[in-house]
């Protein structure tokens, strides 16, 4: 069985101690692939030297909505360089958030037109943070018809689902599908094309139960999976076949089991 954590933090200092136990972890519970997404330029830069010196890490580059209030779009330019790097796959983590209002939303929808800009110029699709804002983001969105957006930790309505679809859109779940308040992120997973699903765990944070509230690592994908396979109705193998083709398909990248 061969897994792909879509969307983890593995430059994140919780795992400054022990990354490597973590990723041999990640290895030996199925986990073949883990996709390290950046939040600044600077966490940008450790994801693509991750992605050099292990096998089985791959990288996005981007700069977090929270950190629009003091970054100018022009910052996006100095990604642009990262992107010829080998083993990066996706521009992000980019998009909005209303929610939790740590910059203005001018301000927010400005770094991710420039974000946009930059994948489609390169071809990559686009790793989007989306809170209270999804309206709002496809509004952007139609604007970049050639780009590809990947809806991280989606938590969107069961009415809100389809219309990402519709825009070309994978929908990413996570620790929180086996919360027990999943909610319609539940409902949406289980309606959602298999084609269009990804995993992810958003290590270190959105730990799945029973670890709930404690450090999430790429090891815990698999209860993901589980969790999803239940849901549906079918095998875990299943679920891992599907998502993992769905990541070569999206990516044009050989995911390759670690040695």
């Amino acid at each position: 069985m061969e897994l792909v954590d879509t969307h983890a933090h593995l430059d994140d200092p919780a795992f400054e101690a022990d990354r490597e136990s973590v990723l041999a972890r990640a290895a030996a519970a199925g986990v073949a692939t883990v996709v390290a997404i950046g939040t600044t330029v600077e966490s940008s830069v450790r994801t693509v030297a991750l992605a050099a010196r292990y096998p089985g890490v791959l990288a996005a580059v981007g700069i977090h909505p929270h950190e629009s209030g003091g970054v100018a779009p022009e910052a996006v330019r100095r990604l642009k360089p990262l992107l010829g790097q080998e083993g990066v796959v996706a521009v992000g983590e980019t998009g909005l958030d209303y929610y939790r209002g740590y910059a203005p939303r001018a301000a927010q929808e400005a770094l991710f037109r420039a974000h946009l800009e930059l994948a489609r110029d390169a071809a990559l699709p686009v790793v989007i943070h989306c809170r209270d804002a999804y309206p709002e983001v496809l509004a952007i969105l139609s604007e970049f018809p050639e780009v590809t957006p990947i809806f991280h930790a989606f938590s969107g309505s069961a009415e809100m689902a389809p219309l990402c679809l519709q825009r070309g859109g994978y929908l990413a779940f996570g620790g929180p599908l086996t919360f027990r308040n999943a909610g319609p992120s539940a409902d949406v997973a289980v309606q959602a094309p298999m084609e269009r699903i990804l995993l992810e765990t958003d290590a270190p944070l959105l730990s799945p139960e029973p670890f709930r509230g404690r450090r999430n690592e790429p090891a815990r994908l698999p209860l993901v999976a589980d969790r999803l396979a239940a849901l549906r109705g079918t095998t875990v193998e299943a679920v891992a076949a599907a998502t993992t083709a769905n990541v070569r398909r999206l990516f044009r990248f050989p995911v390759e089991a670690r040695a």
